[in-house]
């Protein structure tokens, strides 16, 4: 079990920043409480350096504004910061503590540069370790306190072997000469930015099985979907845990028009009929006064048309995408996933100077790659 300090006074974590601007390489995590609640929120911050973990509880301290302390550690280019699968946790950090990132390094994309099989932490500090990290709480309500003592030792001990295991990949990156790859997908990850999340009122529409519904199911699926998010935003809960996917599909294909019927789908607990049952069948009646309409243009993905010349470049740029990635030891859709596929197809380059500044393509891809897919895609223009 790993020793760690819990931070829960503003004290504390100001005499705490101090000292951790001294040191070389710290460790990060995060927990959040997306899973339970509608307005997720950082619930407790990780950070390890070599000898000692702490973890940080912005809740006990008020709020994520309790965190700025630690920004002009986060914030320094002197200071290594290491996560695993770090995208969610910078996400959150800088939504909700307005952080900013200098030095990173992400063990999961090392892993995926090196072309593991498992890129799961669990997985590499089991290979690298031979140590079991604990799983009984990735699914805890991290926002409820007092946090137990079980989720205290999780927490730490996610942050325990990052250091030691980012050193380890370190070496194979520079083994394998691609050490360079990766920090350019870091110095990517401290770069981007996410816009406000907005409620995406076109969502049910990707819900399964809703475009094979009729004009009049797919109004009610529609109201059934505005409901159950207005639902979810009164009570704080995730729309999952007001209705799920499947059950809401189920309504708009049956219409109840009373409690009865509605109490005979699958997912419709006494507890939901008794709390928004009428809402529900109030939206089933709403979706039965319209008819849907033609559904909007550009709601799946926003893919261009692909023509037969360009379906046939992507079929040989799927063929050398194969080949290579099996001559690199790499998952195919990490050295070149489909969308990056899809836009060399249409540039269609003549060289791989063509594909300079494509925004689906890394630019490690195309210094190391570029010219190879150019003379792959002349061999289809060949065979054309």
């Amino acid at each position: 079990m790993a020793d760690y300090q819990l931070i829960e006074h503003a004290a504390d974590l100001e005499s705490l920043a101090q000292d951790l601007l001294n040191e070389k390489v710290l460790a990060f995590d995060t927990e959040a409480d997306s899973f339970y609640h509608y307005f997720d929120k950082t619930c407790l911050v990780q950070i390890a350096t070599r000898r000692h973990c702490y973890l940080i509880d912005p809740i006990a301290m008020g709020g994520p504004e309790s965190m700025a302390p630690l920004g002009p550690v986060v914030a320094s280019p002197e200071i290594r910061k290491v996560f695993h699968a770090a995208e969610y946790d910078i996400f959150v950090l800088k939504r909700d503590c307005r952080f900013r990132f200098a030095n990173l390094f992400d063990t999961m994309i090392s892993a995926q540069l090196l072309g593991y099989p498992s890129i799961g932490l669990a997985a590499l500090a089991k290979r690298h370790f031979d140590v079991s990290l604990p799983k009984d709480e990735q699914r805890s309500d991290w926002s409820a306190r007092p946090l137990r003592d079980s989720q205290l030792a999780y927490a730490a001990a996610d942050t325990t072997y990052l250091i030691p295991l980012a050193e380890k990949l370190e070496r194979e990156l520079k083994k394998k000469k691609r050490l360079e790859w990766a920090q350019e997908e870091f110095e990517g990850l401290t770069r981007r930015e996410w816009p406000e999340r907005e409620f995406d009122r076109l969502g049910y529409l990707k819900i399964k099985g809703a475009r094979a519904l009729d004009s009049q199911a797919l109004s009610v699926l529609r109201e059934l979907y505005l409901e159950r998010d207005k639902r979810a935003r009164e009570i704080d809960r995730p729309p999952f845990k007001v209705l799920g996917n499947r059950t809401l599909l189920e309504i708009a294909q049956r219409q109840p028009t009373s409690p009865d019927e509605l109490s005979g789908i699958k997912g419709v607990t006494d507890l939901i009929l008794r709390r928004f049952g009428r809402n529900v069948l109030a939206a089933v009646k709403r979706g039965l006064k319209r008819r849907h309409g033609p559904i909007p243009k550009g709601n799946g993905g926003g893919r261009r048309r692909i023509d037969r010349r360009t379906e046939r470049r992507l079929a040989g740029l799927k063929r050398w995408r194969s080949q290579r990635a099996r001559e690199v030891d790499m998952d195919p859709g990490v050295l070149c996933p489909n969308a990056a596929l899809e836009a060399i197809a249409f540039r269609n380059p003549a060289s791989g100077a063509d594909l300079v500044g494509v925004g689906e393509l890394k630019s490690w891809f195309v210094r190391e790659f570029g010219d190879e897919v150019a003379v792959a895609l002349a061999g289809v223009k060949d065979e054309g």
